[in-house]
């Protein structure tokens, strides 16, 4: 499956979807730009929220009922208010669905169907968490000592380098995307953007 089929169950869609986003990409955060363009508005929106999904039937019904629908329209929309089961319906998306939607057009990201070769740029990225030590030393001069987020100046031995975008987000171990921090900071910012 290479794209959004719209005949396979949620369940098989999410199954899916876990597995393909662990393919390394390179995503318009890196990038700069989106490498997709007009392509991510033929991909999926992430479906509505539970009280999203009752404010719309609710909407239905009070529509079917001022007579707005005719013939096989109004059939469809009955069928539709008829069926509707609010527990289909995720209470809240998780913060892990919402970083796959894009930022501009909401849509889901088509990097999560595809893998690095298939983007535009021909440069593979350094992935994992291994710094290489040619660039912990380019870092820290530019960095000049200092952690990035407090401002502290740091002795060598308390110098720590944080994924500004984390390695578990995408993040890739190139001097652009490695910083400088102090133990606290670097410990505070964890995993987050």
């Amino acid at each position: 499956m290479l794209g959004f089929d719209s005949r396979i169950s949620d369940k098989a869609f999410k199954r899916e979807w876990n597995k393909r986003i662990k393919n390394i990409c390179k995503p318009c955060w890196e990038l700069k730009y989106c490498p997709y363009g007009p392509l991510v508005e033929d991909f999926p929106l992430l479906g509505p929220t539970r009280e999203e999904a009752i404010e719309h039937n609710n909407f239905l019904i009070k529509q079917l009922e001022l007579g707005a629908y005719k013939g096989k329209r109004k059939d469809v929309f009955k069928k539709e208010v008829r069926g509707f089961n609010p527990i289909d319906y995720p209470e809240r998306h998780s913060k892990n669905d919402l970083e796959k939607a894009c930022s501009v057009f909401g849509h889901l990201c088509p990097v999560f169907f595809t893998n690095e070769p298939l983007t535009e740029t021909n440069e593979l990225r350094r992935m994992g968490r291994n710094i290489p030590r040619h660039i912990m030393l380019r870092v820290v001069r530019r960095d000049n000592n200092q952690c990035q987020l407090c401002g502290k100046i740091l002795v060598d031995n308390e110098i720590e380098f944080d994924h500004i975008i984390p390695v578990s987000k995408g993040g890739s171990s190139e001097e652009h995307n490695i910083r400088v921090t102090c133990f606290e900071c670097n410990r505070n910012k964890s995993n987050k953007f």
